[in-house]
C-alpha cells in the first residue's frame, strides 16, 4: 500500500502533539541511510566514546552525505510536512539534521523535558510560556530507519502548562534523570523504564522502519535506549522566518 496523507495527519497533530508519517521513505533510501548511518555510529563512537548517542549536524562531518541530502529533498516527504504545517515550515537542514544512535554498552535516559524551557539555562521562561503553543515554533521530527521506541511522549502536554501532578513530580530545575551509576546492566535498563513511566500519562512512540514522525518539542517528551536494540533515527528540527527569529532573540537574550 503507498503512502498517502490526509487530514487525520493534522487534527493528530493538534490534538496528541504528534503524528506519524507511516512507511513515508521507499525501502531504497532506507537501505541508502542505513549504510550512511553505519559510518555515522563509528564516527560518533570514536568522537565522543562507546556511550555516544547521536551525531550531529550530520551535514557537518567527513561522511557521504548523498543519502541525508535524498532524505532532505525528498518530495513526498516536503509534500506531507507542509500539508501538515504549512510552505514555510522546512526540514533537512545543513546545521540541524543528526542522527540518533543506540549506546554500546549500557542503557541511558534523557531527563524528562519540555525543549527549550528545561535544557536552555538563562532562557526567559516567561517568554516560553507565551509561546509555546504557536504552531510556527518548537516543531521536531524523527524518522526511523529501523523500529525505534526510543521516544516517551506525554500526548496533549503541548497545549498546556504543567499539571500538578507534573509538578510534583518534577518540582526542582533542572529536571533530574534517574540515579544509573553503580547498576548492572539489569536494573539499569529498569531503572530507565521506572523513570520513564512515571510521568502520568506517558508512553513510548512506537516507529516502524520508514516512519516519520512530526511532534511539537513543547510537549513532555524523553529519550530512553539500550545497547541491544539498533537504532538509526534521522532527528532535525522543523524551521520557519518565525522561528529563525525566536531562536535568535532567546540565544541573545
Amino acid at each position: 500500500m503507498s503512502w498517502s496523507w490526509s487530514e487525520r495527519h493534522i487534527e493528530e497533530y493538534h490534538r496528541q502533539g504528534y503524528t506519524v508519517f507511516e512507511a513515508i521513505l521507499p525501502p531504497s533510501l532506507i537501505g541508502d541511510l542505513r549504510r550512511a548511518c553505519d559510518a555515522a555510529l563509528v564516527l560518533a563512537r570514536e568522537r565522543s566514546g562507546p556511550q555516544a548517542q547521536r551525531l550531529q549536524p550530520v551535514f557537518g562531518f567527513d561522511i557521504d552525505h548523498a543519502a541525508f541530502a535524498a532524505f532532505a529533498e525528498l518530495p513526498v516527504l516536503i509534500d506531507a510536512l507542509q500539508q501538515t504545517l504549512s510552505p514555510l515550515h522546512t526540514y533537512g537542514h545543513r546545521d540541524g539534521l543528526g542522527v540518533l544512535l543506540e549506546p554500546a554498552e549500557s542503557a541511558w535516559c534523557t531527563p524528562w523535558h519540555r525543549d527549550w524551557r528545561d535544557n536552555c539555562r538563562g532562557l526567559d521562561l516567561d517568554r516560553w510560556e507565551a509561546d509555546f503553543r504557536d504552531g510556527d515554533l518548537f516543531n521536531q521530527l524523527n524518522c526511523a530507519l529501523y523500529e525505534d521506541s526510543s521516544t516517551w511522549v506525554v500526548p496533549g502536554s503541548h497545549l498546556r502548562p504543567d499539571l500538578p501532578c507534573e509538578r510534583a513530580r518534577f518540582p526542582d530545575r533542572p529536571i533530574p534523570g534517574p540515579e544509573l551509576d553503580g547498576l548492572d546492566a539489569e536494573v539499569r535498563e529498569r531503572a530507565c523504564w521506572q523513570y520513564c513511566t512515571s510521568l502520568p500519562g506517558a508512553r513510548p512512540l512506537h516507529l516502524a522502519a520508514g516512519d516519520f514522525c512530526l511532534y511539537r518539542n513543547s510537549l513532555w517528551h524523553i529519550g530512553s535506549y539500550v545497547p541491544y536494540r539498533k537504532r538509526a533515527t534521522l532527528h532535525d528540527f522543523v524551521d520557519t522566518p518565525a522561528y529563525r527569529v525566536w531562536r535568535e532573540q532567546a540565544e541573545t537574550g
